[in-house]
């Protein structure tokens, strides 16, 4: 598949991997993901992009976040995807959801980088999907772990990007009643 230079609306959809209850008050910088988070997913849904979420082990580590599930409740619906693998992709019902999706842009956020992150994009980018990294959208309990996460990742083909960026790559233009949607969520 020939890469894409830029992401595109039509091309694009956001996973949010394990943003969960028992995991978030040990993970750094937690608060700034969930903020960011919140915006990716407004953004997303001002901009009528898909989003898949997913939950590891919901029974051991609670479900996602009460602040982030109650903005997926009331903009793009709260159905995540509860998995056992690390990597998303070892999961059936989430390679339904892209399949059914049609999207080859695919844009990650969540924690941990290191582990469910990490193994999610390897396996994404072996299936040939361009994979985009929200890097102030992603975290681990360390920051050492989140680094090297995302450097890793960088190197086997994903790129980076933030909320902000990716957010006005996919408005394009200004003077648009999005491009005035978009700077309230990222003010």
């Amino acid at each position: 598949m020939a890469a894409l230079s830029r992401l595109q609306r039509a091309e694009a959809l956001l996973v949010i991997i394990d943003v969960q209850e028992k995991l978030m008050p040990v993970i750094h910088g937690g608060e700034a993901v969930v903020r960011n988070l919140d915006r990716l997913v407004r953004g997303f849904q001002l901009l009528d992009i898909p989003t898949v979420v997913t939950e590891q082990y919901v029974k051991g580590l609670g479900a996602t976040v009460p602040e982030l599930r109650a903005t997926l409740k009331e903009t793009v619906g709260y159905s995540p995807i509860e998995k056992l693998t690390f990597s998303a992709y070892g999961c059936g019902e989430f390679q339904a959801a892209l399949r059914l999706a049609r999207r080859k842009q695919i844009i990650v956020a969540g924690i941990e980088t290191h582990v469910c992150v990490y193994q999610t994009v390897k396996d994404l980018l072996e299936a040939d999907y361009q994979v985009t990294l929200i890097a102030d959208a992603l975290s681990s309990r360390t920051a050492e772990n989140r680094d090297l996460a995302i450097r890793r990742m960088v190197v086997d083909g994903a790129k980076l990007s933030s909320t902000e960026m990716a957010l006005f790559e996919l408005v394009v233009k200004s003077a648009t009643d999005e491009f005035r949607a978009i700077v309230k969520l990222v003010k």
